[in-house]
């Protein structure tokens, strides 16, 4: 059964092609519909932090100081989403920082950490909500929230939530499309690429290649 790891980090700034580094990451394992393990930790990169991001995170210089090595923080969670694809919300900000940090401690990229983005995704499936940002998605589709927004765990484990949200409306919607398949990180990469008006389409093409590699294999 695909274990799926749902992933935030928090920053010093935008993107780590203008000077931001990580700051915290939190990493939520998805299992069969259902959260089977969390880890997540503050890491020190020697950035330094400025009272913007300090008042929207809540994450602190001081904080930091006492933190464990970026290097060191990054090579545990290589290690605790070994095999695992990847889910974020607003993927491009995550994947880019991913990247940036696991280069930087020199580990090698795992082939499985292809990301799926719940941005993306929820734009198709629900063009009618106002915003897709993470508090807005929270708010519209009454989602629990614990903690504080700008954590990476907090946004971590709604996110887990709303690509729980995203796996069954998926299969509730096209459930004849799908027949016996599952809604797999591959799938949701799939129609996370595929415009709006051609989902349905994007799914059953999907489905059919799967079926056709499962047949070759036979």
């Amino acid at each position: 059964m695909e274990t799926i790891a749902v992933i935030d980090f928090e920053t010093t700034g935008l993107g780590p092609t203008s000077g931001g580094r990580a700051t915290e990451i939190a990493a939520v394992l998805v299992r069969g519909g259902v959260v089977v393990d969390t880890w997540s930790s503050l890491m020190n990169s020697g950035a330094w932090v400025p009272p913007y991001i300090q008042a929207l995170t809540g994450i602190s210089n001081e904080m930091l100081a006492g933190a464990p090595d970026s290097a060191q923080v990054m090579r545990e969670l290589a290690r605790f989403t070994e095999g695992c694809p990847l889910v974020a919300h607003n993927a491009s900000f995550d994947r880019g920082f991913w990247q940036a940090e696991m280069a930087r401690a020199c580990i090698e990229p795992d082939l499985a950490h292809e990301f799926a983005c719940t941005v993306l995704l929820s734009r198709r499936l629900w063009p009618e909500a106002k915003s897709h940002s993470l508090g807005s998605l929270v708010r519209f589709h009454d989602l629990r929230f614990n903690g504080r927004a700008h954590r990476a765990m907090a946004d971590a484990r709604v996110t887990a939530e709303l690509l729980l949200k995203v796996r069954a409306e998926v299969a509730s919607r096209f459930a004849m499309d799908l027949g016996c398949a599952q809604v797999d990180h591959a799938l949701l990469a799939q129609l996370q690429r595929t415009p709006l008006r051609w989902l349905r389409r994007g799914l059953i093409e999907h489905v059919k290649a799967r079926q056709k590699a499962q047949e070759a294999a036979a």
